[in-house]
């Protein structure tokens, strides 16, 4: 028949109809809270931007707002769903619409005095001087460019409406675009003044522009409009440097300018693992240039991928001498231990390296990579040993507990890590020997599953092998053997004697300058 039901779309059990009818509340719970977010947003925007008691206006401005707001977030579910997936984020997002506008109301009461008590011509001109752009500089700094892209589109279709004005969103627009592009890469706080800036000037172009379209530029209003536009630079400058930290300390964000501060190598726990484990130390910083090299060739952030490098084996501190970096000499704590112990002891340090992070206050990004650094890889050595030992071991025992890595900078961490781990061991590190190392350590990993649950790419894949070799050759370059150098020694200015010396690479065959004790001082 026609219309029978597919017998493999029916429930079996009583099991499974419980957990349709689970998935189908949870599915419809997460619609109305979607749906009361964006009512929710609406109203509180057709609030702002209501200029006097007018329903119609009110009502309209309200269905509008949450149209757009739908299309904001549906593109940002289809572009980027690691935000939607957060929900703080998504909240942030919100709250960032609203405080934009909010922003933009309490300036446009205080231009609109500055202008009267500067005997600035009343009409359009105090519009200028709203610094709504700070919405989409903050977007950029905290998410990326794509969603600061598509807030400006909103935020200046939103502005339209309550300006009444077809040359505002165009002004709004342009100005956020300008406002994202400035902060694109930012690493220092003070390019946030350059940001506003550049806004203030590429205002001033665009004021122009409306001034000349509406017949106003070589009228009054002409020099309000350029004073109002200069003005929306010094204000986005003030409101960023102020509200930013304000952000990151409440939704514990980490933007490039805070990750930027962790790079001080005179970091509480830079300093402590530099003294208590030197050996991981060295390990870190190579594997913090391997990691930011491959971000480069595959587009992730390669200041986040250098900073959690850096502080992903800080967990290392509290037992250093079990990890082969910091043994000196042939003592190797693990010949005494049983090979379970062992893989406890190793595992341990992520445990321990996340409470560490979590105590100095990192940022939860970084976090997140320092639990996923190994992923769910496997300790062969200790495995084999135990099999060896005993004939037969548990696979899963000798597992580190996992997750794997969840984004693409966090699977860098992972395979810069084991490369540079592996490439220590090789007795004579040619360019061939480190490229089939780089090769064979990632082909590992990669057919174990462990960078299934990230956004890597054959053609990533391809580009990092190559930034890892070329790193690590230029690292473990080989050295030219000097030959033994014959120097005469001159003793009391009359014998000479020779003797040989042997002179290696660098400064270790120098000779420190002698003193003559048969001069007066």
């Amino acid at each position: 028949m026609k219309n029978e039901i597919p017998k493999s779309s029916i429930p079996r059990s009583l099991k499974e109809v419980r957990a349709l009818l689970v998935a189908l509340k949870e599915k419809y719970a997460a619609q109305s809270a979607s749906i009361s977010f964006l009512s929710c947003l609406g109203f509180l925007s057709a609030l702002i931007i209501q200029e006097e008691l007018n329903p119609s206006f009110f009502v309209g401005s309200f269905f509008m707002s949450i149209v757009v707001y739908f299309i904001f977030f549906k593109d940002i579910k289809r572009y980027k769903p690691a935000f939607i997936n957060e929900q703080k984020m998504v909240f942030l997002l919100g709250l960032l619409l609203v405080a934009t506008l909010l922003t933009g109301r309490i300036f446009e009461y205080l231009n609109y005095g500055m202008g009267k008590g500067l005997g600035f011509p009343d009409g359009m001109t105090a519009m200028f001087g709203t610094p709504i752009p700070v919405g989409a500089m903050l977007v950029a700094l905290i998410f990326d460019f794509h969603a600061a892209l598509m807030f400006s589109l909103v935020i200046s279709l939103i502005t339209g409406v309550w300006f009444h004005n077809p040359y505002i969103p165009v002004y709004v627009f342009i100005g956020s675009l300008t406002a994202a592009f400035s902060v694109i890469r930012c690493k220092k706080r003070s390019a946030l003044i350059r940001g506003g800036f550049y806004v203030s000037v590429v205002n001033i172009v665009t004021t122009g522009i409306i001034l000349l379209l509406t017949s106003n530029l070589f009228t009054d209003a002409a020099p309000a409009g350029i004073f109002f536009a200069v003005a929306s630079g010094f204000f986005i400058m003030a409101l960023v440097s102020i509200m930013l930290p304000v952000i990151e300390y409440f939704f514990s964000i980490s933007t490039d300018i805070s990750l930027l501060e962790l790079l001080d190598l005179g970091q509480p726990l830079m300093r402590s693992l530099m003294i208590n484990a030197p050996g991981t130390y060295h390990h870190s910083i190579i594997v913090g240039n391997l990691a930011e090299a491959a971000a480069e060739a595959v587009g992730a952030n390669p200041l986040l991928s250098r900073v959690t490098a850096y502080y992903h084996d800080i967990g290392k501190i509290k037992m250093p001498e079990y990890f082969v970096e910091n043994q000196q000499g042939a003592i190797n704590r693990h010949e005494r231990l049983a090979p379970h112990m062992s893989a406890m002891i190793l595992v341990s340090h992520v445990k321990e390296g996340t409470e560490l992070a979590r105590q100095y206050k990192l940022p939860q990004s970084v976090i997140d990579i320092l639990q996923q650094h190994h992923g769910t890889r496997l300790m062969s050595f200790f495995y084999q040993k135990a099999k060896d030992q005993s004939g037969a071991a548990n696979l899963d025992e000798y597992r580190y507990p996992g997750p794997k890595p969840q984004t693409r900078v966090a699977a860098l961490v992972m395979m810069a890590d084991a490369v540079e781990a592996a490439a220590r061991a090789l007795t004579d590190p040619t360019s061939a020997r480190i490229s089939a190392l780089v090769e064979k350590i990632i082909n590992e990993i990669f057919l174990d599953g462990q960078i299934d649950e990230c956004e890597l790419t054959l053609k990533d894949m391809s580009e990092i092998k190559k930034r890892f070799t070329f790193v690590l050759t230029s690292i473990f370059h080989k050295r030219i053997e000097y030959p033994d150098i014959e120097l005469k020694v001159s003793h009391n200015r009359g014998d000479h004697s020779v003797e040989k010396t042997p002179h290696n690479n660098g400064n270790s065959g120098k000779e420190l300058p002698k003193i003559d004790k048969s001069r007066s001082a």
